[in-house]
């Protein structure tokens, strides 16, 4: 990889066109045998950015076949109540993908409803048994946010094997399945959050970097290694600022790489388009 003063923008919005339009044509075949792909969500009723992003996750449901519906935790809702729901769409086959929308509402327990989910409808792949599957190298559904950051790499030829890759966070929705996910493209993997000492001379040996740490602009142009390859799956609302930002510092940022995903269009969309693929997965699985 080497250093490019116009580098590479990495479209997911494009990207993830493609993949919608292929999901179409499976929804048609699935539904021409009598198999209608199902994606519910659980979703706190007082969180307006949650309830914009599953209507959107929504919108692009029904554009390529895939039925829809959600429940609404409300501060009423009892969990009990929620647990109950997630039994329900566990026992229906007419479900194939349960999304569980973070954060639920603080008088539930997420983690026990995250739990009481099967994993073969976990469609966003962040249950602890979606995870440990992940781990032993099994299949399943692969979280959806490092899955489509995956098809990016691919779709663009980025190759991982032998590269050292840094992981700038550790969440288990982001962090942690994507350096598992890179170590099956046997990247050689390191990861750091915002307690690494030493950050920025730790990335400036990097060949691919992947930022997910939830700090606007964190990492500048001059961490980077000329050449590197960067992919920014931060967005962060700054006061003042019309769109979101990344965890990267666009500019300083993409006249030093080879490769940049842009904030917004980068990796949001294809997190969307890898949990309708995960959802149409299920439906065919449902079929065998």
């Amino acid at each position: 990889m080497n250093a490019n003063a116009s580098p590479i923008v990495l479209d997911g919005r494009a990207l993830a066109r493609e993949v919608r339009e292929e999901l179409k044509v499976r929804v048609a075949n699935l539904k021409a045998r009598g198999v209608n792909p199902r994606l519910e969500a659980v979703v706190a009723a007082q969180d307006p950015a949650s309830l914009a992003y599953v209507e959107m996750k929504k919108k692009w449901a029904g554009w390529v076949g895939i039925e829809s519906g959600e429940f609404l935790v409300t501060a009423d809702v009892s969990q009990t109540q929620v647990l109950d729901h997630v039994a329900k769409l566990n026992a229906d086959p007419k479900v194939h993908g349960v999304l569980i929308q973070h954060p639920l509402p603080g008088h539930i327990d997420e983690d026990l409803v995250l739990e009481s989910l099967g994993a073969e409808k976990d469609a966003d792949g962040i249950t602890s048994h979606s995870l440990g599957l992940l781990t032993a190298g099994l299949p399943g559904f692969r979280c959806a946010t490092p899955l489509g950051i995956t098809k990016i790499l691919d779709a663009y030829n980025i190759e991982c094997q032998g590269k050292n890759a840094l992981v700038i966070g550790r969440s288990n929705i982001l962090g942690k399945p994507m350096a598992l996910m890179l170590l099956e493209k046997n990247a050689t993997v390191t990861i750091a959050h915002s307690r690494t000492q030493n950050l920025a001379e730790i990335c400036r040996e990097m060949d691919i970097v992947f930022a997910a740490v939830g700090r606007a602009e964190m990492v500048k142009g001059d961490w980077l290694k000329p050449g590197a390859v960067v992919i920014d799956a931060g967005y962060n609302k700054v006061e003042g600022r019309a769109t979101d930002v990344g965890d990267c510092e666009y500019e300083s940022c993409a006249a030093v790489a080879s490769a940049i995903t842009p904030v917004p269009g980068g990796v949001g969309p294809m997190t969307v388009a890898s949990l309708l693929a995960n959802t149409v997965d299920a439906a065919e699985k449902s079929l065998v």
